[in-house]
């Protein structure tokens, strides 16, 4: 276990340095404003390791009384992943993040997005490229069978994972922020 730790903080430190993007000293809020959604995946195969650092992660997240109200559905055969993603390539990996259905005060649909907000940070972590797809994923119960999606359950967003074309610079590709004056107001009273 100790090695796995090791593995994983020497990869993060890895990814963090190649980057080399923001330099604020902090290897987590240089991630978080470095990541993107990149377009350019390639066909290089994620690895069982990197998958399983990523599933874990997503495991982590919180959730609404600790409910857990998630299932994730590991996709590698790329015939499935392009009727679900046109431009799907093999070496990519989708997980689908299905939560339970709704029930009086829960929260699945949020506690899937805080999941995939982690398995996303952890991918970009591992130097991966990572895409969420959601608004919302509708699967025909056909597919949601094919899937193993179990009963009672929805999908709710679908995670793309896959390493990505190094030619490609991701900072003028990716698409620009608003700026936080647009984003936030302070009240000061």
């Amino acid at each position: 276990m100790k090695y796995r730790i090791l593995f994983f903080l020497v990869i993060l430190v890895s990814a963090h340095t190649a980057k080399c993007q923001s330099t604020t000293g902090n290897i987590v809020i240089d991630e978080l404003l470095g990541a993107y959604s990149p377009r350019n995946f390639s066909s290089l195969p994620v690895t069982d390791e990197q998958l399983e650092i990523i599933l874990k992660c997503g495991i982590k997240a919180p959730s609404a009384r600790n409910l857990q109200p998630w299932k994730f559905t590991v996709v590698r055969n790329v015939q499935t992943m392009k009727e679900l993603i046109d431009n799907a390539l093999p070496g990519n990996v989708l997980i689908i993040i299905s939560g339970r259905e709704a029930d009086n005060g829960k929260t699945p649909d949020f506690d899937c997005g805080l999941a995939t907000q982690n398995m996303f940070i952890a991918a970009t972590s591992l130097g991966l490229g990572a895409r969420i797809y959601g608004s919302p994923v509708g699967l025909a119960n056909e597919m949601k069978q094919r899937l193993e999606i179990p009963e009672g359950y929805k999908a709710v967003i679908i995670l793309r994972v896959g390493h990505i074309e190094k030619d490609i610079d991701a900072v003028s590709s990716a698409t620009s922020r608003n700026p936080i004056d647009d984003m936030v107001n302070y009240l000061n009273k």
